[in-house]
């Protein structure tokens, strides 16, 4: 098997994988599920969370029994290793919005080798949307989708992503602050592997955060941008990594103002 053939099988796994975490979660949404809360008022889980993790995990060890895993919830590493294969999992992104009765929300897989991705899959399963990036293009419910060509920054949409916690709102203010100063307007959605959906499939033009993201809320998304066409750095404009601080997602062609944005949240 060629290496092209190895990362596509992996996308495609990814893909089924995700798959059959978003139906766990599509069976329990709205069915009045009990919420718990792990480390702050505003940081929930649910027992689909761990059910959806469970099924994906399951789909992922049928064809790769020995790879680790990386996972929000449960046992599961927390860290992406630096070498050799892995998987990512977010069992249930959006889970504020899954509980509130909110639509947007999704299972997010991706597959790494060495620390980067080869295959991504975001499913929407409340909103009918699956996004599966592979070694080689970006689709939309089975249709290739390329970012925005918005140069304009005056034309573009964009969202800030990841959660500002209570001791951090000045900074949450300050992004809001600088997306409008700059932008069109301004989306929060909640679900941050949605927004990078979004921007790969060119609804929105930029993501941003000052944050370290964690890997399962970001790293699916990053692949789905990043081979749709668009660019995704850190806080300094270099690559975007897992471990990067701050995540700055566009279509390319703004790229420098939605990074100059991201910069001002810290000034």
């Amino acid at each position: 098997m060629t290496e092209l053939e190895s990362a596509q099988r992996r996308a495609d796994l990814a893909e089924r994988a995700a798959r059959a975490g978003a139906a766990v979660a599509e069976e329990a949404f709205r069915s009045g599920i009990a919420v718990e809360t792990k480390n702050g008022k505003t940081d929930v889980v649910t027992q689909a969370d761990r059910d959806a993790q469970r099924a994906v995990i399951e789909v992922v060890r049928e064809e790769y029994p020995d790879d680790p895993v990386v996972g929000e919830e449960d046992e599961e590493l927390k860290a992406v290793p630096e070498e050799g294969p892995a998987w990512i999992v977010d069992p249930i992104d959006g889970t504020n919005n899954f509980v509130r009765g909110i639509r947007v929300f999704g299972t997010a897989v991706a597959a790494v080798i060495d620390g980067e991705p080869v295959g991504a899959a975001t499913v929407l399963p409340a909103l009918g949307d699956s996004y599966l990036a592979g070694p080689d293009g970006v689709a939309l419910n089975g249709e290739p989708i390329a970012v925005s060509d918005r140069a304009d920054p005056e034309l573009c949409t964009v969202c800030p992503t990841i959660w500002w916690g209570y001791d951090d709102r000045d900074q949450y203010a300050a992004a809001s602050k600088a997306i409008v100063d700059r932008f069109a307007d301004m989306r929060r959605f909640g679900c941050a592997q949605a927004v990078l959906a979004m921007v790969a499939s060119g609804a929105l033009d930029g993501v941003l955060t000052n944050v370290q993201a964690n890997p399962w809320d970001s790293v699916a998304g990053v692949h789905h941008v990043r081979e749709a066409g668009g660019t995704v750095t850190d806080l300094e404009g270099e690559r975007w990594r897992h471990d990067s601080r701050g995540l700055v997602a566009s279509n390319g062609a703004v790229h420098e103002h939605v990074l100059e944005a991201a910069r001002e949240i810290e000034r």
